[in-house]
């Protein structure tokens, strides 16, 4: 198939339109807008597994991709700007992953949430989010990039902070805002410094991946220097701090485990499978940038810092969705230290796993939740001292936490022992080599 910009736009615009319908009809019938969300994303879900059959079962080679360009404004000869699209494996699969994962927890947030006053403006959230993050896989550049990691920073905040009435919620969207915003700026910046490097070397200013790839392998980064130290360095270690901010790494992980005041849905979403996710993927995306930059070794410090301080403090907390928040900066930890010690395709993998298993154990723990009681106040219970004896209450709820636990912990015959256990091969060879 020939694809277009047309043709793949489908996938960002559906759960976007069904945003902007949403937003005006939510009041009054929001059993439809709900209906208008799931069918949104489902139809997203579809576009993106005919992406995904014609890479990896289609006519492309291992090495091919979709970048497809159109000027999103023109000033005339003084600036223009481009926009487009860039797909490849990586790109697929992460579509793939990111709706699927969207499809299923948007049906089951339909029964989670139903009894919430809020119920419809949930779903108008959840659409913007699942469309800025498709948005942010399909980019060309880094400026498009951004655009969709500050749409996606909007809805956690709104998120987060959706039980406004709780006084601790509002704090906890607060934080999570403001910590995420560290590590943007430097995103933005090290935006700029790529973006002077490409002028200067091509002639013409862009932040397009393709021709960032294309000066970094003809040496237009070599020589150049920003308050004595290399521009290349500055300007990887920009742009990776946006992945310390979003992925919660030391010393930015402080915002996550506040943000599970969230409804449990929206944590399986955005702060397990998809959005914190999405400074992994930028990292994978500016690999390149990282490696001229000689910032691998940092990366990996960074990422094995992460997975183990995050690990040893899960260890000790009780609220059973402070554990796999605990959970999520170390799985995320691993994926940084997969991408330091140039274990690539491994770290990708571990990605995609997580998110699947992750968003499985919050769905699970949000069945739990939602489940039991406190016998004078009816208040839900989160507290796992407080539980036990569920395994013949909840069977099915028992066995998917069960095998999701298995994979995360990294046992034989299970997905996360693939992909960790290649993680840690290479952080052996790395470290003896």
């Amino acid at each position: 198939m020939d694809y277009t910009v047309g043709s793949v736009a489908p996938i960002v615009l559906l759960p976007f339109f069904a945003f902007a319908i949403n937003a005006f009809i939510v009041k009054k019938f929001t059993k439809t807008a709900v209906a208008i969300s799931c069918l949104a994303i489902f139809g997203s879900f579809l576009f993106s597994l005919s992406v995904f059959k014609d890479f990896t079962f289609g006519q492309f080679a291992a090495d091919y991709h979709i970048h497809k360009v159109f000027t999103w404004f023109d000033l005339g000869p003084t600036f223009k700007l481009n926009m487009g699209i860039y797909i490849d494996n990586l790109g697929a699969m992460m579509l793939l992953m990111v709706s699927g994962c969207a499809l299923l927890i948007h049906i089951f947030s339909t029964y989670y949430m139903a009894e919430d006053i809020r119920f419809g403006r949930f779903f108008v959230y959840m659409s913007l989010f699942t469309s800025a993050m498709l948005g942010m896989v399909i980019s060309d550049n880094l400026l498009g990039m951004f655009i969709f990691w500050e749409l996606m920073g909007f809805c956690s905040y709104s998120l987060i902070g959706h039980y406004y009435e709780k006084e601790e919620a509002g704090a906890a969207s607060i934080k999570a805002f403001m910590t995420t915003r560290v590590g943007d700026v430097f995103f933005l910046l090290g935006i700029v410094m790529v973006w002077h490097t490409v002028a200067r070397a091509t002639g013409e200013g862009s932040v397009a991946l393709v021709d960032i790839y294309r000066v970094i392998a003809q040496g237009g980064f070599d020589n150049l220097t920003l308050w004595g130290f290399p521009l290349i360095t500055c300007a990887g270690l920009s742009i990776f701090m946006g992945t310390i901010g979003k992925s919660a790494q030391f010393p930015l992980q402080v915002w996550l485990p506040d943000a599970m005041m969230g409804p449990t849905p929206c944590s399986a979403l955005i702060h397990a499978a998809t959005m914190v996710a999405a400074g992994v993927f930028l990292s994978l995306r500016i690999y390149p940038l990282l490696e001229a930059g000689n910032l691998t070794t940092f990366v990996a410090y960074i990422g094995a810092i992460t997975a183990f301080g995050a690990a040893t403090i899960a260890l000790v907390q009780t609220d059973l969705k402070a554990v796999l928040a605990y959970s999520t900066i170390s799985q995320l930890g691993y994926m940084v230290l997969g991408i330091g010690v140039g274990s690539y395709n491994a770290a990708f993998m571990h990605l995609i796993t997580h998110a699947v298993f992750k968003a499985c154990l919050f769905l699970a723990a949000g069945s739990v939740i939602h489940s039991l009681h406190d016998h004078h106040t009816h208040a839900h219970v989160q507290e796992m001292p407080r539980m036990g004896g569920l395994r013949k209450k909840m069977p099915l709820t028992f066995l998917a936490m069960m095998f999701c636990t298995l994979a995360i912990s990294g046992i034989p015959f299970f997905s996360g022992f693939v992909s960790k256990d290649r993680i840690l091969g290479r952080c052996l060879v790395k470290g003896f080599g």
